[in-house]
């Protein structure tokens, strides 16, 4: 064919991310672990393997490695970042037929995610304390996740004009950079308000050290610029720790609480994908078992003829 296959494999992974990151607007860090895994099935296949010369027996042989070292879950990940190369290569005609069709990967057990009871929630929003430095900026992150749903990345990435006190709103972007407009509870919306003159504040402090402000973000961190998932994620763990829940609390256990509350309280499980940003029902369904779990558990603990038959 007179060109280099192992140049031609790599250039074909480079532009693979370039789409993932441009056309389907995945953020850098899952772009990076789709290439870490494809670069891994390079490896695995050998270095000057053609596209056009792998086979299902190829892929198959490959997941059949992974079992020896990974668990099913990172099986299941790597197949699936192999999937979507495997169909951006026949979208680019590089390939005629997808190899790794047919090919079997691991069963999953469904993940039942972790969520929080109503009082261990409202334990969680009273426990940033008037003598913490940022108290009404964390009490606004813990109302606004709790009352929105949204994932601690859509948090961290609103700007100012996105909230929206009046109309009790916000617009997030979530995943694929898709946006959405969720609505926000009075609790919220006050504690907001009460955080805008604190954001202010750690706005001057920044131009007064002789520094740029951060005219978009609308959390900012101590040196008043944007601030990270991660500080919000320690933060909330340490709020989780001073209101005595017994779990380790993340800003996912929020999303998971939200939406667990929304449909013990009867809520539609469609309005509630909407509102969590899930393409598919199916996500969204999981939450079903929660309410499951949760409603035999009462029924065993105080209906009389449960207890009577020694459920």
């Amino acid at each position: 064919m007179g060109f280099n296959i192992s140049l031609a494999m790599t250039a074909h992974i480079k532009r693979f991310v370039a789409w993932l990151l441009v056309e389907k607007g995945y953020s850098p860090h899952t772009a990076d672990s789709y290439q870490r895994d494809i670069l891994e099935f390079q490896r695995f296949c050998g270095s000057d393997v053609a596209p056009g010369l792998i086979t299902a027996v190829t892929v198959q042989s490959f997941v059949g490695s992974l079992y020896a070292g990974n668990a099913s879950a990172s099986v299941a990940r790597k197949l699936s970042a192999l999937r979507t190369f495997f169909r951006f290569l026949q979208r680019e005609k590089v390939l005629a037929t997808d190899p790794i069709a047919g090919v079997v990967g691991p069963k999953l057990g469904q993940h039942i995610p972790s969520f929080l009871t109503v009082d261990e929630v409202f334990a969680l929003l009273e426990a940033p304390m008037a003598a913490d430095r940022y108290c009404r900026r964390d009490r606004a992150i813990l109302e606004m996740l709790y009352s929105t749903g949204m994932r601690v990345s859509e948090l961290v990435g609103c700007n100012r004009e996105d909230f929206d006190c009046s109309a009790g709103m916000v617009r997030v972007r979530g995943k694929g950079n898709k946006e959405r407009l969720i609505p926000f509870g009075r609790a919220a919306g006050e504690a907001m308000e009460q955080y805008l003159p604190e954001r202010e504040a750690l706005s001057i402090a920044r131009i007064q050290r002789g520094h740029e402000a951060e005219g978009k973000a609308l959390f900012l961190n101590g040196q008043g610029t944007r601030i990270s998932a991660r500080s919000v994620e320690r933060s909330i763990q340490i709020y989780g720790l001073r209101a005595g829940i017994g779990v380790m609390v993340t800003p996912h256990a929020l999303r998971h609480s939200f939406a667990t509350h929304l449909l013990e309280m009867g809520a539609d499980l469609r309005t509630v994908q909407e509102l969590l940003g899930h393409v598919s029902l199916s996500t969204t369904q999981k939450y079903t078992h929660i309410n499951i779990d949760h409603l035999s558990k009462v029924y065993d603990q105080a209906h009389p003829q449960a207890k009577a038959r020694g459920r």
